[in-house]
């Protein structure tokens, strides 16, 4: 009796050392151990010998689990399952009736066990520039930025302003003149009909009190494509249609025209705290292309934590149809702190 009892003991402790998943490659060697999870073409695998490791997709012919794992495929096909081995380039699932028995290839993994993605939130960041000046020249000024944005699977909302007021004292007269007094505001909304494409819907808002701009609206619908989308670097460009609509304070009239809407945005790391950040929207009118708006803006951002930051940032405006008596360029130039949250 104590012989089969021991018996009995040592197959079931070989029984319980032989489960494990395993790997068999393309060369026809085999691992095996535990699968930990499949991102980016490569299998992170705990290995009985070699303990975790990283191994490409591309290696692999087969493999099997003898716990259900969650596996996502390119056609969208997902499911938690145990696997078992299958014929070359190819895996087979073991589970319910409907899906028993059914291969599919390796190559058309695109996850195992993938991380939990965390919840979308509102990321953003204000900055603030004021600049005083007494002695020969007196003179004071406030500019101001902020922008958030929120991205999800399937759309990105921005929205930003920008703010600049500077007065200055006649040395004649000793009065405060107002040498700048303008904002800004901006709304978007991007949905992604696939991982590149996407249709949007802007709207902006100028006033301009020393341009005689009483006030600049601009509403635009249209398609764009992101061609980069890192944290190292991002590129999209965008056409659309557009209403542009501008009333001036020296004016009585006011210059309402559908035009066409042709932009780009450009962000990238130059170093690990330093940023580089580009865009430019075009709105030449249908009934006369030399009639247009443009409005372009560049910015160095220099990060000292993770949270706070020095800018510095141009904004340049070109409108060929101004205010009577009023140039038709504008650059405005910002010095500032930030904060990021």
């Amino acid at each position: 009796m104590r012989n089969k009892i021991m018996f009995l003991l040592a197959v079931m402790m070989f029984t319980v050392s032989g489960f494990a998943d395993e790997v068999r490659f393309n060369n026809g060697n085999v691992i095996t151990g535990k699968i930990v999870r499949l991102t980016d073409g490569k299998l992170v695998f705990n290995s009985d010998i070699a303990g975790e490791i990283t191994i490409e997709l591309s290696r692999i012919q087969s493999f099997s689990s003898d716990v259900p794992i969650t596996i996502n495929l390119k056609d969208g096909t997902g499911f938690n399952q145990r696997l078992n081995i299958a014929q070359a380039g190819r895996f087979a699932i073991q589970g319910t009736e409907t899906i028993r028995g059914q291969e599919f290839l390796v190559s058309d993994i695109v996850s195992i066990n993938p991380p939990i993605k965390p919840a979308p939130k509102w990321t953003g960041d204000l900055s603030l520039g004021i600049t005083s000046t007494h002695g020969n020249t007196k003179s004071e000024s406030v500019t101001g930025s902020a922008s958030a944005n929120k991205r999800t699977d399937k759309d990105r909302t921005t929205l930003s302003a920008d703010y600049a007021k500077s007065k200055k004292e006649d040395d004649v007269t000793g009065v405060n003149e107002t040498v700048e007094d303008w904002w800004r505001a901006r709304g978007k909304y991007d949905y992604f009909f696939s991982k590149k494409t996407y249709g949007y819907l802007d709207s902006r808002y100028e006033k301009d009190s020393v341009a005689e701009l009483d006030r600049r609206i601009t509403v635009g619908i249209g398609g764009g494509y992101q061609w980069i989308e890192k944290d190292e670097m991002n590129f999209s460009s965008e056409l659309g249609i557009a209403s542009l609509y501008e009333k001036y304070d020296n004016q009585t009239s006011s210059n309402s025209e559908i035009s066409l809407q042709l932009g780009y945005h450009f962000d990238r790391k130059l170093t690990d705290n330093i940023k580089f950040i580009n865009d430019l929207t075009y709105y030449p009118a249908l009934q006369k292309f030399s009639d247009y708006y443009l409005t372009t803006t560049a910015e160095i951002r220099a990060k000292f934590t993770d949270t706070f930051f020095a800018n510095f940032k141009t904004i340049l405006n070109y409108d060929a149809t101004p205010a009577q008596g009023k140039h038709k360029t504008d650059v405005k130039y910002f010095l500032g702190l930030g904060y990021s949250f």
